[in-house]
């Protein structure tokens, strides 16, 4: 009984680990690690896009080649196992995500949500099988029109992108 306790709670921190992951990937347009958070054949229903994860991650790096900027924060994330390697886990979270629009204009967005997933572990490692974007809010805000250099003052270091995030360099091998 003890054992697979044990195991149940570590399964779920790795599920947990691959929500992280999940928005490391997307906040630091890191594709590597935002792949590492899905199966090759998963599914993403995600606002605007729905379909194969591959196409998701297409969708991904255009925004990323804009220089958009994205923070996500998780918060409630609820684990049901369903069958043997398999759960259904809804994630809340909050992101705030600043970027040219289809009209070159910055807009801002406050938006909040959640993630309801399928998980699957294969061969002892924990992925989404399905991510399903179910929003419970969206705020527009004004988006500052300012150099970050002003803005962020001294503030330093900003993060940036993969791999220049400082991150990237406490992670690199020394």
């Amino acid at each position: 009984m003890a054992q697979a306790r044990i195991a149940e709670l570590l399964d779920r921190e790795a599920i947990r680990d691959c929500i992280y992951r999940y928005c490391r990937g997307v906040d630091r347009a890191d594709e590597a690690v935002l792949r590492s958070a899905y199966w090759p054949d998963a599914t993403d229903e995600h606002g605007p896009y729905s379909g194969p994860v591959e196409g998701f991650f297409q969708w991904a790096n255009g925004i990323f080649a804009s220089g958009a900027r994205n923070v996500h924060m998780v918060g409630n994330i609820l684990i049901e196992f369903t069958a043997p390697n398999e759960a259904v886990v809804e994630t809340y979270f909050l992101a705030l995500q600043r970027g040219p629009g289809r009209d070159d204009v910055v807009r801002q967005f406050l938006i909040a949500g959640r993630y309801c997933d399928v998980f699957q572990q294969r061969d002892g490692e924990w992925r989404v099988f399905r991510r399903v974007v179910v929003y419970d809010w969206v705020d527009e805000q004004v988006a500052a029109t300012e150099p970050e250099a002003i803005r962020f003052g001294p503030r330093l270091p900003l993060g940036a992108q993969f791999p220049d995030d400082p991150i990237y360099r406490l992670l690199r091998p020394r």
